[in-house]
């Protein structure tokens, strides 16, 4: 075992020789638009994730479903099923399987296998002091998903959010492999400080936030400026509290959008500082066009986040 659950990662990693090891993970999510192709697409996407922030390739996909079959007609299903699969072909992915069963929510996601060279693994426990940070995809999702169930969402928004969940990191993990990197980690669930706190603390590192350089998605400041902010996102402020430092008194909805649960969110990358704006460069050229340096690694207070 290369990477298990101590220190957890985003994936676990099985070396089967010295030239190849195995890299697994399962994700599941609620329905979050009411389309049920592009659910499939954004769920397969957020499942891939963790694959490629350990700079692995995923190779197979199990679908795992929950479904209300009492209430809910079975065609729903088949387009999940056909929007995932939309997205394993992009991938390159093939689907071997799945297991579904019936529940009153409806759930979906996937168990991936991916590949990786044991000796180019990347987890998010190798940053380094003076390191840059970079994230691809800018935040607000979370906000926006509760904007779009208010019925708040322009339709431009709503579209620009969801080619951006259905958006593969598979380009970017490509320049961070090719190009080397210390660390990284997708951001989803945790939202950014929450998995930078996971970084900051497997490395022993502190992490400054430039909370001004952060990207996000326009509206999500306006909808958080409102009050619509899910309810995960109090959730991760309160879980990592002792852990940020928030003296320079950063906007309280800035803040929340900092905190915001992601899905299929973009990778938070460490790379040595000399290396940085290339490094940058590369990923806005494959398609990234918004990611950002947006801190960087310093070596104390250990474990801390710093936002500035």
């Amino acid at each position: 075992m290369i990477v298990g659950i101590n220190p957890a990662d985003d994936a676990g990693v099985y070396k089967l020789s010295s030239e190849l090891a195995l890299v697994q993970t399962v994700d599941l999510i609620t329905a979050i638009v009411d389309d049920p192709r592009t659910f499939g697409r954004v769920a397969a996407a957020n499942s891939l994730s963790d694959v490629y922030a350990m700079g692995g390739m995923p190779v197979t996909a199990m679908n795992i479903i929950t479904f209300p079959s009492e209430t809910m007609d079975m065609s729903v299903m088949t387009k999940i099923l056909g929007g995932a699969l939309e997205k394993l072909n992009e991938a390159g992915v093939t689907l071997v399987g799945g297991h579904s069963v019936r529940d009153n929510e409806l759930k979906f996601g996937m168990c991936i296998t991916g590949t990786v060279h044991p000796q180019k693994v990347i987890t998010k426990s190798s940053a380094m002091a003076g390191d840059r940070l970079i994230l691809t995809k800018p935040l607000g999702t979370g906000i926006l998903v509760t904007a779009l169930k208010a019925g708040m969402l322009k339709s431009e928004t709503k579209a620009r959010m969801i080619r951006q969940m259905e958006r593969l990191n598979d380009r970017a993990a490509e320049v961070m492999v090719s190009m080397g990197v210390n660390a990284a980690t997708d951001i989803t669930g945790f939202g950014l400080i929450g998995h930078a706190c996971e970084m900051a603390q497997n490395s022993r590192v502190a992490i400054e936030i430039f909370s001004g350089r952060v990207p996000f998605i326009g509206e999500a400041l306006e909808f958080a400026s409102q009050g619509l902010v899910p309810e995960g996102t109090y959730a991760n402020m309160e879980f990592r509290l002792d852990m940020v430092d928030n003296s320079k008194k950063i906007d309280e909805d800035l803040i929340a959008i900092l905190n915001d649960p992601q899905t299929s969110g973009g990778l938070l990358i460490s790379v040595a500082a000399e290396k940085a704006e290339a490094v940058l460069a590369r990923i806005t050229q494959q398609g990234d066009e918004e990611a950002a340096i947006v801190g960087q690694v310093l070596s104390k207070p250990e474990s801390q986040i710093i936002l500035t």
